[in-house]
């Protein structure tokens, strides 16, 4: 099992935008699919939600992100603790999703629901693994890779 080190300010922002291209991505998809398979597609309103959401999002991630550093310093990681911090993540996001749509489709109805809905399932399995994958990767190394300073 990892052991959750303290991660730098920097690393917690890279993750945030790695997280937002995939939940951007993912959130668009869905978009279009709710609201196509309600009659009422629409790129435009699919691309607003999404950007919208990176940039609101990618703020609130990075606090939950460095909450949870708190929380989770020094100890060993395991599968459990990792669920614990997608559901609080899941909980937040699928919120904010709810939100974000009913504004910018200009109603909170069953579409605006069945978008916050569908994300929930999609991305609670899309952040589990996007967790895991990053507790893999060492400190100081992400790093060192994206702005080219040694630890």
């Amino acid at each position: 099992m990892p052991t959750y080190k303290k991660e730098s300010h920097i690393r917690s922002i890279l993750k945030g935008v790695s997280w937002r291209i995939v939940a951007t991505t993912d959130t668009i998809v869905v978009v279009l699919l709710v609201t196509c398979l309600n009659g009422q597609c629409s790129l435009e309103n699919a691309i607003k939600i999404g950007a919208l959401e990176f940039f609101i999002k990618f703020f609130v991630y990075y606090l939950h992100e460095r909450v949870w550093q708190n929380i989770l310093q020094n100890k060993e990681v395991n599968k459990k603790q990792t669920l614990h911090k997608t559901i609080s993540w899941r909980i937040i996001a699928t919120t904010m999703t709810f939100l974000i749509s009913g504004t910018i489709l200009e109603t909170f109805d069953e579409i605006a629901m069945f978008i916050a809905l569908t994300e929930l399932f999609t991305k609670f399995v899309l952040y589990y693994l996007h967790e895991r994958l990053w507790l893999k990767l060492p400190l100081g190394k992400v790093r060192q890779f994206f702005i080219g300073k040694k630890n």
